[in-house]
């Protein structure tokens, strides 16, 4: 019984670790995306939106941001599944945007960057 409690916690310790792992990898990698966007408390528009709230926001709604027609007329609402098709090459994603990035093409940073853009709510604060 020991040895199956001490599993489990050693289990749970692991996921955390790894989680934690994968938003400190994410907020790393965001520094590629500084330049443009912005996230967190006090975030505010760049050269590209501020990225809070990403996560079930329809695109090109960020008040104060002049999107392209292209981005507000794409229909999406953000999501894991649509960011990282996303990420790989925007443009291709969303013909007309005015996202000049190349795209993340290694599917774990990706995954990583989505973790900690999915970590903040719309106000900026972490989740």
């Amino acid at each position: 019984m020991k040895t199956a409690v001490s599993a489990i916690v050693l289990a749970a310790v692991s996921s955390v670790a790894a989680h934690a792992q994968d938003l400190a990898a994410g907020e790393n990698s965001f520094k590629k995306c500084l330049p443009c966007h912005a996230v967190g408390e006090g975030a505010k528009n760049k050269v590209g939106p501020l990225l809070n709230g990403l996560e079930g926001r329809k695109s090109g709604t960020i008040e104060g941001y002049s999107y392209s027609e292209a981005n507000k007329s794409s229909g999406i609402t953000w999501s894991k599944e649509t960011f990282l098709d996303y990420i790989k090459d925007p443009r291709a994603k969303i013909p007309g945007t005015k996202m000049i990035f190349p795209g993340i093409k290694n599917e774990t940073e990706a995954n990583n960057l989505w973790a900690y853009l999915a970590s903040f709510d719309a106000g900026g604060k972490k989740k």
